[in-house]
């Protein structure tokens, strides 16, 4: 038991100088550029940083619409392309209907639209299972309506879509470890510690960033068109001075076909802009758009919104492009993030809204220094005046143990938050409970007439099951709470765990080492405990 083979040694001490190395660019100044010094440091979290926290709601009234929506365009197209005559096609509240002229072409548009429901199912659900929509025949009045199972994982899906999307916007700001945790079954619970411009970052989820293509609809001028009447095929979209455009309502091509996005400057003036590139579907149809539209304007539109309408000099077949809109550096390169990360399935409402200073974090930085300290101090003393030489032997893997947790926090890039520090605190405690056990089991072999290397050897033999016991329960309370927790509970965890292993590391394997090594070279006839 006390016996460490030379390989042993060299291992442990690897191990301790390998993770104390980790944990030191945490006690240098952050300007501080020491070569080979590694530069990760403990992530903190938004209580002890100062950031942003924002509770987000998926727009569900969107998504029926849209599903409600994609229903008649199928249904009309299928029976147009079936040549099946129809009238009163329209939308309903949840789902859609149309009455099929031709009595004997019922039973061929119900089969069609049968199959719609099962294509649609298989498309969007991957076979699950889930269908789409009733049907119900009324005297060759169809009726459609929306399963509530399709509408939940309708809803579903989006909510995980909107979580991933949000989660590439974020990270093109260039912040660490947000935060991103699902509320139920259409809100968001966000928190990004570190962000000092809250507003921008409401302004990236604030847009859906559906981004299309379309042609300017030349035939009359857009204020003629207010005043008179908007063309059937074309509506009025306006930039960001207010000014209408005329623009036709067909899209050529579509933003989901962007492969790439990338704020730049322009040759010639100077001035920022985006470049963005299509995928080969995309741009193969904006090389047939551009050729087939020379010298003719065209939008730009995101979300509704006329961001640029350039005329096309000459066919753009490279499948790629430029967007320029009198945008800042800023402005640029939050347009290349929203078209990067891509659209959201439906916008986002913010529910409730909190930001944190920097200023408040710092103060529960030093609460959580000055815990850790005095707590450490009582420690180190207490097991000193109790234990004497091997007390002392204690405090130097107790004070390892600290340097391990943080340490392994940078190696995890894990976020520390204040209770966190609280796990810590903590765990200085557990680490302590350690030694006295094993210390307890020394002094009483002793006691019993035993020689000091024997009382030394049962003691740590005998205290061996009790540790792992204390340990192993302790563990499986913290991974619990670690995958049911959220937020602060899953700090609190990550560090507990962490030190729980720490802690028997140094108790059990660090301290042994120091005691055995000076057992075998002093060889005292007396131990000092």
């Amino acid at each position: 038991m006390l016996y460490f083979s030379f390989t042993k040694k060299i291992f442990i001490l690897g191990t301790c100088i390998l993770i104390a190395f980790l944990a030191l660019p945490n006690f240098l100044n952050q300007d501080s550029n020491i070569p080979f010094v590694p530069n990760k440091t403990v992530n903190l979290g938004l209580d002890l940083r100062g950031g942003s926290y924002l509770l987000l709601e998926v727009d569900t009234e969107t998504i029926r619409k849209e599903k409600v929506d994609t229903i008649v365009d199928d249904i009309r197209s299928t029976l147009r392309k079936n040549r099946i005559q129809y009238s009163n096609l329209s939308s309903l509240e949840n789902g859609a209907k149309v009455y099929i002229i031709k009595e004997e072409e019922v039973s061929k548009a119900i089969d069609l639209i049968k199959d719609l429901n099962q294509t649609q199912n298989n498309l969007i659900f991957s076979g699950q299972g889930i269908k789409d929509f009733d049907l119900s025949n009324d005297r060759g009045n169809l009726v459609l309506d929306i399963t509530e199972q399709s509408m939940k994982e309708k809803n579903r899906l989006a909510l995980t879509q909107s979580i991933e999307i949000i989660r590439r916007r974020i990270d093109g700001l260039g912040v660490t470890e947000p935060s991103i945790q699902r509320q139920g079954e259409k809100r968001i619970l966000l928190e990004v510690p570190g962000l000092d411009n809250p507003q921008r970052l409401k302004d990236l989820l604030g847009q859906t960033a559906k981004l299309n293509f379309r042609m300017v609809d030349t035939s009359i001028s857009a204020s003629e068109a207010i005043r008179t009447r908007v063309p059937s095929r074309s509506e009025v979209l306006y930039d960001k001075d207010l000014v209408p455009w005329l623009v036709n309502k067909k899209i050529l091509v579509s933003g989901e076909r962007l492969s790439d996005a990338q704020a730049g400057f322009d040759q010639m003036t100077n001035s920022p802009v985006v470049n963005f590139r299509f995928d080969v579907v995309g741009g193969k149809a904006f090389a047939r758009a551009t050729s087939k539209n020379v010298s003719k304007p065209f939008a730009i539109v995101l979300d509704d919104e006329v961001i640029s309408a350039p005329t096309i000099r000459e066919p753009i077949l490279g499948g790629s492009g430029q967007i320029e809109g009198g945008f800042s550096v800023e402005e640029a390169n939050d347009l290349a993030i929203l078209l990067r990360a891509g659209a959201l399935p439906a916008p986002l409402s913010i529910l409730e809204e909190r930001t944190i200073g920097p200023g408040l974090g710092a103060d529960s930085i030093n609460s959580g220094k000055i815990a850790t300290m005095v707590g450490m101090i009582l420690v180190l003393l207490f097991i000193f005046i109790s234990y004497g030489r091997f007390g002392l032997y204690a405090n130097v893997a107790l004070t390892l143990n600290i340097i391990f947790i943080i340490g392994i926090l940078s190696l995890l890039q894990a976020t520390l938050t204040l209770p966190g520090i609280a796990g810590i605190v903590l765990t200085i405690g557990m680490a302590v409970d350690a030694n006295v056990i094993i210390f307890e089991r020394i002094r009483e072999e002793y006691n019993n007439g035993k020689t000091p290397f024997s009382s030394v050897e049962s003691g740590y033999s005998k205290a061996l099951g009790t540790i792992l016991d204390a340990n192993i329960t302790t563990l499986i309370a913290s991974v619990i709470l670690f995958f049911l927790g959220t937020g602060p509970i899953k700090g609190f965890a990550v560090t507990l765990t962490i030190g729980i292993i720490t802690s028997f590391f140094t108790a059990f394997v660090i301290t042994r080492l120091i005691i055995s090594q000076w057992l075998l070279r002093r060889k005292p006839e007396e131990l000092p405990i």
